[in-house]
């Protein structure tokens, strides 16, 4: 027969599980708000700088530019939310090993 998970056992569970889906809505609003944010900025280049068709121009140096520094913020914005639910785990019984 298969056993019952205990009243403090299913709290926990449900804590880790809104946790989880908490940190994962914070992390779409800001993925959604960093997309907006280089769409605006490119938008802006677009108007101040001008295009040139013979090699990369200064607007194009400052957008891929942007756009590494975003995919850095993303990453870190990743690994952060990663250690948050490593750590949140953790500290409601999880295995450390389990990672």
């Amino acid at each position: 027969m298969a056993a019952t998970k205990t009243k403090p056992e299913t709290s926990r569970i449900r804590k880790t599980t809104d946790l989880s889906e908490q940190v994962l809505a914070q992390v779409q609003t800001g993925q959604h708000r960093a997309i907006e944010a280089v769409r605006e900025f490119m938008a802006s280049a677009d108007q101040a700088l001008p295009t040139r068709t013979d090699g990369p121009s200064r607007r194009e140096k400052i957008i891929d530019s942007a756009l590494v520094m975003t995919e850095r913020l993303g990453k870190a914005q990743y690994d952060f939310v990663r250690n948050v639910v490593h750590s949140a785990g953790e500290s409601l019984g999880g295995s450390s090993e389990s990672r």
